[in-house]
Formats: structure tokens, sequence, C-alpha cells
């Protein structure tokens, strides 16, 4: 799968994937893909739930035809830590690990769903030249989206912890082969 940045014009032509209902109820809307292409074009650091934001990609996936058949996107961090909400003296934070880390999150068209795309778009990332100084990946993937939980897992990604968050996700990881 060929990853191009994710564009003005390309989120024009990808929108209309957020009309899908189980889009809509695990995204949103049209006004997703938009947001996310402006929080891309932000260049400045900013802390987020115990850990800095270095950096922000996004992508649409393309097959060997040049149709985009997916969208991928991820913020890189500092680090990664599991986030528990917020305490009264901050955020509740565990299982720190310090090593730059990327959480990605990943949309098929749905018209193209079960047939490998996610996968690949989640490989093609794992090798993508911006993503070359990332040594840990994550997914926060719905509890209940075992559609996406079995793209994350056949991806190479694992679950270290069965226990969804305090917001009902669960974190799929995959580091960096050496």
């Amino acid at each position: 799968m060929q990853l191009q940045p994710l564009t003005e014009t390309g989120a024009h032509q990808i929108e209309h994937w957020f009309d899908h209902p189980e889009v809509q109820m695990r995204l949103g809307g049209r006004f997703w893909i938009h947001r996310e292409l402006r929080m891309i074009s932000q260049h400045s650091s900013t802390a987020f739930r115990g850990a800095v934001v270095l950096r922000s990609h996004g992508w649409i996936g393309l097959d060997h035809a040049g149709t985009p058949v997916a969208f991928i996107c991820g913020d890189v961090y500092d680090r990664w830590v599991r986030y528990h909400g917020e305490g009264p003296e901050g955020p509740i934070l565990s299982d720190a690990d310090p090593r730059l880390a990327m959480g990605l999150a990943y949309l098929v068209d749905p018209d193209r769903w079960r047939h490998g795309y996610g996968r690949s778009a989640l490989q093609a990332v794992l090798t993508h030249p911006d993503a070359g100084d990332v040594q840990t990946f994550f997914c926060g993937i719905d509890a209940d989206n075992h559609a996406s939980r079995n793209c994350a897992e056949s991806a190479g990604f694992t679950l270290p912890d069965l226990e969804p968050d305090h917001e009902g996700m669960l974190y799929y990881r995959r580091t960096r082969p050496s």
C-alpha cells in the first residue's frame, strides 16, 4: 500500500466514508476528517494525557491502482503512558514506556472492509520514513469493535492489558522489530 499525506483535496475525496452508520458511531461524521487535517497541520508540541505530542501525521492509503482505500493517522509522543482520567493532582497514569510512541487511528473505505486494507495501512506506517524514529505503536480500539481488533492483531499488534480503560478502549501495541 502506498501512503500519501492527507491534504484538503484528499479529505474531501474520502469524507463520504464518514456517512456510514458504523463510522459515524465510532468516529463521528464528516467533520472528523477535516478536524484531523487541522490538527495535523498544527506544528506545536502540546501535552496530552500525560505525554507530549511531538508531531502528527495523516495519510491516505492507496491501492495498486491509486484508489483511496484507507485513512490512517497518528500522533508521535515523547513516550507512552496509559491514561486513567484526571485525579485531584492531575492525570492518573500508569504503564509508562519512555520510548517514542505513536498512537494510531485508522479507517478503511466501508465499501472495501474485510479485504486486508486496514492491515496493509498499519504495516505501511510501521515502515514509513516519517515514523522511522518511533519505537512503539499503539492502536486504541473500542472493546466492542471486533473487526478493528482482528485487523490490529493481523498486523502483529498484541493486547498487553485485557481490561478496557475508563473510556472502554483497549490498547493494542506493537514494538518496532530490532
